[in-house]
């Protein structure tokens, strides 16, 4: 389900603002959690830059805050496909994390990217009347190393992608929604 990230600002900072060609800048936390503030990549015109929001939005119809929504379906759900349309972004991180039950014990998972890559996953912003943002990563399919951990994992954009996410309109998108087979480092905590 991807409900926590981990965020070391040292190399990720660095490596999103020379991949990006802008000035990035998060704090570490290494539990960064749904509410808490999380710094994105947004289009702003024909330039990126950094917004940061909330993580989680809470519709006036659910029960509970919406902190991810399907890839596979996010154009379609009146909830996601404005944002989608309008407000694709990027959330750089060091890694996220699920858990596992095995009987009565739950297990921690770190998934990273081989040789510290930080990972650039997909979300959308919903802009709030106080100037603010709000946040909803977007998750697919897991890839085959993956899906011993868990049924669903977050949407990650290559580097090589970014411009694709961006520039493209949302029926262009298809071929994104699923994440690349990358070569991930997963261990228990």
């Amino acid at each position: 389900m991807c409900g926590r990230l981990n965020v070391i600002s040292d190399p990720l900072c660095d490596w999103v603002s020379g991949q990006l060609g802008i000035k990035f800048h998060s704090e570490t936390n290494r539990d960064l959690r749904p509410t808490q503030q999380v710094a994105t990549i947004a289009l702003d015109g024909a330039a990126l830059r950094q917004v940061d929001a909330s993580w989680g939005i809470k519709p006036a119809w659910a029960k509970r805050l919406l902190i991810n929504a399907q890839a596979e379906t996010v154009r379609q759900k009146r909830t996601f496909a404005q944002a989608f349309a309008q407000h694709r972004v990027l959330v750089p991180c060091s890694g996220w994390f699920e858990w596992q039950q095995a009987g009565a014990v739950k297990h921690k998972y770190l998934f990273q990217g081989r040789e510290e890559q930080p990972l650039l996953m997909a979300g959308i912003l919903y802009p709030q009347l106080d100037g603010s943002h709000a946040l909803v990563t977007l998750t697919t399919k897991p890839i085959a190393s993956c899906a011993p951990y868990h049924h669903r994992m977050p949407l990650l954009v290559a580097p090589q992608a970014v411009d694709f996410w961006f520039h493209s309109q949302p029926h262009e998108l298809d071929a994104l929604l699923d994440s690349p087979e990358i070569s991930l480092l997963i261990q228990a905590c």
